[in-house]
This record gives structure tokens, sequence and C-alpha cells, in this order.
């Protein structure tokens, strides 16, 4: 197959999986279209915003809706609309982060736990279990006061603490492949446990892998909102959504509620539209469950 031929098949793939989209998951094609919509927002946030993230203009305080400022003004006279934008970079940057993170991790750990099996997975896995006994919460609130605020410090601390719980997953789908005829053929033509594990488990298990993944950028996305809420998460002068109503959305609640609301329906619709896409690419991925 020449490099044209085998791009035009690509090309055919991702067009047919566009429509399909489209077609049989309209909830998912919605989700998928408004996660990149605040993903371009996200990444051109110093061209799509009106106005700079900490620009003030004082005479504008608490100011309403307004052709000026379509969300209104903060108690700073900041334009809500800018921070919800610069927000959604923070947000999507440390929810895909930190899910890479979280997918690599579970995949390390998991897919030799249940390949080996025996010993070796009895012990991984009695580590796996005291970990995920563990509160987490109280275990990311105490290792983000040791490393310090910051976006890496939380993209890595996220990911590692979702990754270990996760890898369980990982573990119980290679435990369910082990015994196709695909695996037994490897091993009996001499397949490495490397060569096995790379060409033969982790394709076969990806439709719980993109599952964890879809749940786990909406769950980081949380995460990361609820330590900038307790004061555990960004700097304060770095605009996200949890810090948003942590600060002036809470301070200032009852004198203008919308400060808390903006960034409590961002965080509402992405994390909800990065669940639905998710979902609709397994069930479009997942040969069990693409149907005729």
């Amino acid at each position: 197959m020449t490099l044209l031929e085998a791009g035009t098949k690509r090309h055919h793939a991702l067009a047919d999986f566009v429509v399909r989209l489209g077609r049989d998951k309209p909830l998912g094609a919605i989700g998928g279209t408004i996660v990149l919509v605040l993903l371009f927002c996200g990444i051109f946030a110093d061209v799509v915003a009106p106005y700079e993230m900490d620009e003030m203009e004082i005479l504008d305080r608490f100011a309403g809706a307004s052709s000026k400022h379509l969300l209104g003004a903060d108690q700073a006279g900041r334009d809500i609309l800018s921070r919800l934008i610069y927000g959604a970079r923070v947000s999507l940057i440390v929810g895909l982060g930190a899910t890479t993170v979280t997918v690599a991790i579970a995949t390390t750990i998991g897919v030799p736990s249940g390949y080996f099996g025996g010993k070796f997975d009895i012990i991984l896995q009695r580590f796996v279990d005291a970990w995920i006994s563990l509160p987490f919460l109280l275990i990311l609130l105490t290792i983000m006061s040791i490393m310090g605020r910051g976006m890496l410090q939380i993209i890595l601390v996220i990911g590692v603490l979702s990754g270990i719980g996760w890898s369980r997953v990982v573990r119980s789908a290679v435990i369910g492949i082990k015994e196709n005829d695909y695996f037994l053929a490897a091993k009996a033509i001499g397949s490495t446990d490397a060569t096995t594990m790379r060409r033969h488990i982790i394709p076969n298990i990806m439709a719980p892998i993109i599952v964890i993944y879809s749940i786990t950028v909406g769950s980081s996305i949380l995460a990361e909102a609820g330590l900038s809420f307790l004061g555990f998460g960004l700097p304060f002068e770095v605009p996200s959504w949890g810090g948003m109503l942590s600060g002036e959305g809470r301070r200032y609640i009852d004198m203008k509620p919308t400060l808390a609301l903006w960034p409590g329906v961002c965080l509402t619709v992405v994390v909800y539209s990065v669940n639905m896409f998710g979902d609709a690419i397994r069930d479009l991925l997942d040969p069990r469950l693409r149907g005729g």
C-alpha cells in the first residue's frame, strides 16, 4: 500500500466516523462540538477574549450585562466573560494533562498485573487496594500542601492518584481477554511478553481505556476546581473556574450571584459534554457495540 493510499484510507475512516457520530450519537456530537469550542477558546484566549484576564476598570465594578461586558463585571471591574475564557484554558490543560497521566499510570500498572498474574499480581494489587482505601481528597490536599501550588503539580498529583485506582479496571480487562484465541496464538508462535502486551493486549482493551479517559477528564477538571476552591490549587492571579467560585463567587454571592453562577455553569457544561463525547466514541469504536 502506498503512502497516498494509506492517507486516503485514513481520511475515509475519519469521515465515516464523523458521519456515524452525527447520525447515531447526536448527544455525543453535540458534546464533542462543545469540547472543541472550549478547546479553541482556551488555546486562542488571547485573541478571543474581549479583555485581558486582569484588566480592571473600577468604574465598571459589579456592572451588569451590557454590550461592553456581555456577562457583566466582577468586584474589581474585570470582565467576567474574559476570565471565563482564560479559565477554560486552565481547566482543559489540567483535565487533559491529568487524564493522560492517569491513563499512562493505569496502563503501566494494570496490563502487567493482569498479564503475569500469580504472586506478582497479588502483591501489586494489595498495594493498589491499600492506596485506594485512603481518602482521595485528604491525600490530594496533603500532597498539594507539600509540593506547593502550580499547574504542573496539580496535573501530576491528580494523574498519579487517579491512575493507581483505575489500574484495577485495566487489569480486569486484560484478564478478560487472556484466554482468547489470538492471545494464545501469539504465545504459541513465541511472541515475547513485551510484544504481546504492546501488539495484542493494549489494542484490544482500548474500549475501557477510552471510557477511563472520558470519565477522568471531567473528574480531573472538578478536582482542580475543588482544589482551587479550597485554596490549594492555582495561584490567585491565575483565573480558573474553581478559583472564581472560591474567590469573588463565594465572597460576593449575595451582592452579585452571577459571579458564582457562570463558573458553575461552565463546569457543568464541560463535564457533561466530555462524558457524552467519550461515551459516544467508545460505542462507535467498540465492535461489540456497533450493532448491525
